[in-house]
């Protein structure tokens, strides 16, 4: 070892004019055998471990190459399931999972899980080892299951045809779907658990990556699992079910969407689909005394949920309400048992009819009911929702005669559907579309399948897993005994703040819109604007904004363009709710401001909002934040 500066001082001012005498006996030293073999030893490593970096970054290269020619291999293998070309998406496939496990099998060799346990650099190593073994954990155990189910399982073969669904194949191919969604779920865990705040950007940012794209397969695939399970029993594969379908009027709104105006009954046998009778919730009458309903819920919208079918859904919950109205039915049916109800509204029906394309009326008494109308006789996605939700109140007096058009329209809509009619893609997209903006509820009356119901989007509950979390709740009542909400407009949106502590308060923002014509009162039919029956001068919107808090939390305030105004205070289960009534005139607008103190930040932030005739895109806008110090 040279000498350190100092020493060149000592002994003179270079290597050559040291002193060569010998040190005193007691200055010298001997060398220690132990201390040169640690040395020796220390050499070695460093050697080794050079050489090993060296192999390291060689096969990080190689298995970076190998999972970006797996996923280049994706797109074709979509392209070759799509056309139905089995063979070669088989080859395809087998390609994907040879580079998928090659890059496995060099990220778990020892050499490998060396190089992780290394610092600062070994993070990087353990997480393309974690993306290794997702990747062929989802090759081999989710995708090859779903490619040996996928030419007898897709689209076009689970529509349903001439009124029937293969209910076999559903049931032949539901372990394979649960099995891929497990594989999933826990590759996409595998991911989250990476520390990207200790990796290279260059490996932090496909991780990332890697880790949405399988948040996203996972739930699409639990979804399907859902539904695999679900659908064979459901459609009847054990024996006759029967199903009571409501279709929500979005021109007098409700919690969950809109009166249920035309009701209608399905049976299910074998995968066999057809509509088994057609009625109204006018036709039900009301119920007296009423029917028992949870109180804790009666206490927030009053006995009138157990009076009418109308109003079973002020509540947002949806199995309140499907539970209800089952009874109601067999009520008013002896003999006939409900399995469980279904409610959609008119723009599931436009979404559906965009799939299907046009679809005529045939009902001799509906056909004669239009003569002489402007009404259509031909429904489709552009016509249909100006048809239901306004045109019919203008051509048709009777409140009967006009749930009978509604239920005809919404019977040949189901029957095209039922029949096979449109692209089998596109009536999948329509379904998911529906079910993504809350527009399609489903509640089985079988615990068992409810079970499984209750973890989708479609049980629509405000207790379950939709309701959980720092989840808030924006929905909307009609007070005005109309049909007037045609004509209002309303935008949602959370400002969140931040309080002591770990908590945060939020405000729930409502922008709502009279859209009405200035001389409504005069121009539209007492039908539409209430005639002021119910107390509201014609014309104006009256409508009982319920606002729902997460768990825990606090209603604190409640304003209307910036002044303080009254708010009903309630809970359900765990969860605050705010009530304001709010009274617009045509063309008048409001902000209004309903604000939760004490949110525990478990979770981003989720907000549920009644549909409406808006795409959900226009109505639920990006969450704003005053930021924290």
């Amino acid at each position: 070892m040279l000498p350190t500066d100092e020493g060149f001082s000592k002994y003179g001012s270079s290597p050559s004019a040291v002193n060569h005498e010998r040190p005193p006996a007691q200055q010298r030293r001997r060398l220690n055998p132990t201390l040169v073999k640690i040395g020796l030893g220390l050499l070695s490593v460093v050697g080794l471990t050079a050489v090993a970096g060296g192999v390291l970054v060689h096969q990080a290269l190689d298995v970076r190459s190998r999972l970006d020619e797996a996923l280049a291999l994706v797109p074709q293998l979509r392209f070759e399931l799509e056309e139905g070309k089995q063979d070669e998406a088989r080859g395809t496939f087998e390609q994907i999972q040879k580079h998928a496990a090659n890059a496995r099998s060099t990220t778990t060799t020892p050499l490998w899980t060396a190089g992780a346990a290394t610092p600062f650099i070994g993070p990087n190593f353990h997480a393309v080892r974690e993306a290794a073994v997702s990747a062929d954990d989802i090759v081999t155990r989710a995708g090859a299951p779903l490619l040996g189910i996928y030419g007898s399982l897709n689209s076009q073969t689970l529509s349903p045809e001439n009124g029937q669904i293969d209910v076999v194949r559903l049931q032949d191919a539901a372990p394979s779907i649960s099995a891929a969604a497990q594989t999933v779920k826990l590759s996409h865990a595998r991911l989250a658990a990476v520390d990207l705040s200790e990796l290279l950007e260059q490996v932090a940012d496909p991780i990332r990556s890697a880790t949405d794209e399988l948040y996203a397969a996972s739930d699409a695939l639990e979804a399907a699992s859902s539904a695999a399970q679900l659908l064979p029993e459901m459609l009847g594969a054990s024996g006759p079910r029967n199903y009571l379908l409501l279709v929500q009027n979005s021109a007098e709104v409700r919690a969950t969407g809109g009166i249920p105006g035309a009701l209608a009954t399905l049976r299910t046998e074998n995968g066999r689909i057809s509509l088994s009778e057609q009625s109204s919730a006018v036709a039900l009458g009301s119920f007296s005394p009423s029917l028992d309903v949870d109180l804790e819920q009666e206490k927030l919208y009053t006995a009138r949920l157990g009076t009418q079918m109308q109003n079973v859904n002020l509540t947002p919950d949806f199995p309140t309400a499907a539970a209800t109205a089952k009874t109601m039915w067999e009520q008013r049916h002896q003999g006939q048992v409900i399995d469980g109800v279904l409610a959609l509204d008119p723009v599931v029906l436009a979404h559906l009819l965009e799939s299907t394309g046009p679809v005529a009326l045939s009902d001799p008494s509906v056909l004669q009911l239009v003569k002489g109308t402007s009404l259509p006789t031909s429904l489709s996605g552009q016509n249909v929702i100006p048809t239901l939700l306004s045109d019919v109140y203008r051509e048709i007096v009777d409140p009967v005669e006009q749930d009978a058009y509604f239920a005809a329209v919404a019977g040949s809509v189901f029957d095209a559907f039922s029949d096979g009619q449109g692209d089998g893609d596109q009536l999948l997209k329509a379904l998911t579309r529906s079910v993504q903006e809350h527009r399609l509820y489903l509640w089985s009356s079988h615990t068992d399948e409810q079970k499984i119901v209750a973890s989708t989007p479609l049980a629509g509950s405000v207790m379950g897993a939709e309701g959980g979390g720092a989840t808030f709740g924006v929905y909307f009542n009609d007070a005005t005994g109309a049909k007037m909400d045609y004509y209002a407009t309303r935008t949602v949106r959370l400002l969140e703040a931040c309080e002591s502590g770990d908590y945060s308060r939020y405000t729930a923002r409502v922008n709502i819109a009279n859209n009405a014509p200035k001389d409504a009162a005069s121009i539209l039919p007492d039908y539409v604007t209430g005639g002021g029956t119910y107390g509201v001068e014609p014309g104006r919107i009256q409508t009982n904004y319920v606002v729902y808090g997460p768990a825990q939390s606090f209603v604190e305030t409640a304003t209307v363009n910036g002044q303080t105004v009254p708010v009903g205070s309630g809970k359900h289960g765990q969860r605050p709710v705010g009530t304001v009534s709010l009274e617009l005139a045509p063309g008048e607008t409001a902000e209004l401001d309903v604000v939760f103190s004490r949110v525990i930040q478990d979770s981003e932030p989720r907000l549920q909002v009644t549909p409406g005739l808006e795409p959900l895109e226009n109505v639920v806008l990006p969450p704003l934040s005053t930021g924290c110090d």
